[in-house]
């Protein structure tokens, strides 16, 4: 069924993000470039059906796999059930999030078969996060966050850890961001080593210097903007951030 099975086993970080990187693209092209013909294909009077992206970049609407348990994780199943029960936009916007899912699945299960010890799967999951997920793609979401991020890096208002922007004149509290500490010492390099290894509250993922991060004005961690819903625009207007936990504490002793 799957152009992984048989002799093409990726072993190494490097192939299984190849191996990622192939399957995304052909499940994207499904649901971008050959929509129309893609949407034929999962017709609801047929059985379930399943979208399957493959590492030569090409994609297929099939069945599941009679064998049990299948060679690798298998997609969602029943995609063509729910094509004509709601727009058409909010399909491909669901197939795409299984989709992603099923990525994933794939990955870290050629990661787990081949022994991929923390190192390894922690790289391995930084690579494919500086990706777009197809969901991303598909919604157009991607394009959004490009926008913001070049906003963001001519914005003299964004800074990374350790400094602090004032919102207004008139306000006496700072909101801190990621992206502006480059442009104030002008030591991108010793940034990077500096900060490589500050960790987002929330997902516990290392910094990255081309996300847009926040820091909780009380407790002093760093979050990725979109771990904690905010955005750069939002956050320009935040007079004192407080993150999720400590926004749930009544006070402080």
């Amino acid at each position: 069924m799957d152009a992984g099975s048989g002799p093409y086993n990726p072993r190494t970080v490097e192939e299984v993000f190849r191996d990622f990187k192939g399957r995304r693209a052909g499940m994207i092209k499904a649901l971008t470039t050959d929509v129309e013909e893609f949407f034929n294909q999962c017709d609801p009077e047929k059985e379930n059906l399943c979208l399957y992206g493959f590492p030569s970049e090409q994609w297929e609407v099939n069945l599941p796999a009679d064998e049990v348990p299948p060679e690798l994780p298998e997609p969602a199943l029943g995609i063509n059930f729910a094509r004509d029960g709601m727009q058409e936009k909010d399909w491909l916007s669901l197939v795409a999030v299984h989709s992603d899912a099923w990525l994933l699945a794939v990955a870290f299960y050629f990661g787990a078969r081949f022994g991929f010890d923390k190192n390894d799967r922690r790289r391995l999951f930084n690579m494919i996060n500086e990706l777009p997920s197809i969901f991303e793609v598909v919604t157009g979401t991607a394009k959004k966050q490009v926008k913001e991020k070049t906003g963001t890096n001519h914005s003299s208002n964004k800074s990374k850890p350790n400094s602090k922007v004032r919102v207004s004149d008139s306000q006496s509290k700072f909101t801190k961001t990621m992206q502006q500490k480059e442009e104030d010492d002008g030591l991108e390099d010793e940034d990077e080593d500096e900060h490589g290894e500050t960790l987002c509250g929330a997902c516990g993922e290392n910094y990255a210097s081309d996300e847009f991060w926040i820091c909780c004005d009380i407790c002093e961690k760093w979050f990725h903007g979109k771990c904690v819903k905010i955005t750069p625009a939002r956050a320009e207007h935040i007079k004192q951030y407080k993150c999720p936990s400590c926004s749930n504490k009544r006070a402080r002793p």
